[in-house]
């Protein structure tokens, strides 16, 4: 399997690192894009991958699968390209499917062409308890705590509070960086605008947590997730790009468990 990455931070590097040195899936990265140009080509050496500036180039190059571990934006501009290229693709930034008719839009041309998007669980659990309890309409309730420090959310406070209680579609807009997982759960459940989600931002904590509820015709769940940061970014929860990890270490099993 030759594996493909857009972008360049610090997901693209544990995933590089895991998989190229590692070897801890069924494949190579042979390729990564990015438009940093300093990091990249050091990237490039450091794991023997071919580093591209152009997208194109990028995209016709013998991929099976791409990685999109870059930014909300930048995902927003490559990933009809990558499925029109007809490879899979692995979304990390989720944000960039806020818009339902945008997602709709990849879904349609994926499905046209053969190709498959995954949408990794990030740093959360629960998302196949969310996807049985909808599929006879039963999912009623569904609300995402994520309780981080100030550091990961880059802002300043010395004491705990609340800084967001809305929609998932409205923390998305707030907190681009910072909770994709509330839009995954969402995409999974009942939505982006009946799926609650509060931030609290907390001196004391030193772990990224989500407290997802539930609740609907199968009954009631609860699941708190506390996630340890990446060693390299406050901002991302090592499980993130575990999950990253996980869905390229399971595409071709003939077991699945789970949904």
């Amino acid at each position: 399997m030759n594996i493909g990455i857009i972008g360049t931070g610090n997901i693209a590097a544990y995933l590089l690192e895991q998989i190229n040195v590692n070897h801890l899936a069924d494949g190579k990265v042979i390729a990564v894009f990015g438009r940093n140009k300093e990091v990249g080509p050091r990237l490039s050496k450091q794991f023997c991958v071919d580093f591209y500036t152009d997208i194109q180039e990028f995209l016709n190059t013998p991929l099976d699968i791409v990685v999109e571990a870059s930014t909300i934006e930048a995902a927003s501009l490559y990933v009809e390209d990558v499925v029109a290229h007809k490879k899979d693709l692995v979304v990390s930034s989720i944000g960039v499917f806020k818009e339902t008719a945008f997602l709709d839009r990849v879904i349609e041309l994926a499905t046209s062409l053969g190709t498959t998007v995954f949408l990794p669980s990030g740093a959360i659990g629960g998302l196949d308890i969310l996807q049985s309890a909808k599929a006879a309409g039963g999912l009623k309730q569904v609300q995402i705590t994520t309780r981080k420090s100030p550091a990961s959310l880059g802002i300043e406070s010395e004491e705990e509070k609340v800084v967001f209680e809305g929609s998932a579609y409205q923390a998305v807009e707030k907190f681009p960086k910072n909770v994709n997982v509330a839009l995954v759960l969402a995409i999974a459940g009942i939505g982006v605008e009946q799926t609650n989600v509060r931030v609290i931002v907390d001196p004391a904590v030193t772990q990224n947590s989500h407290t997802i509820e539930a609740e609907g015709d199968f009954g009631r769940m609860e699941l708190k997730v506390e996630n340890n940061p990446m060693p390299s970014n406050p901002k991302t929860s090592l499980l993130a790009a575990l999950s990253i990890l996980s869905v390229l270490q399971n595409k071709e099993n003939a077991l699945r468990i789970g949904n």
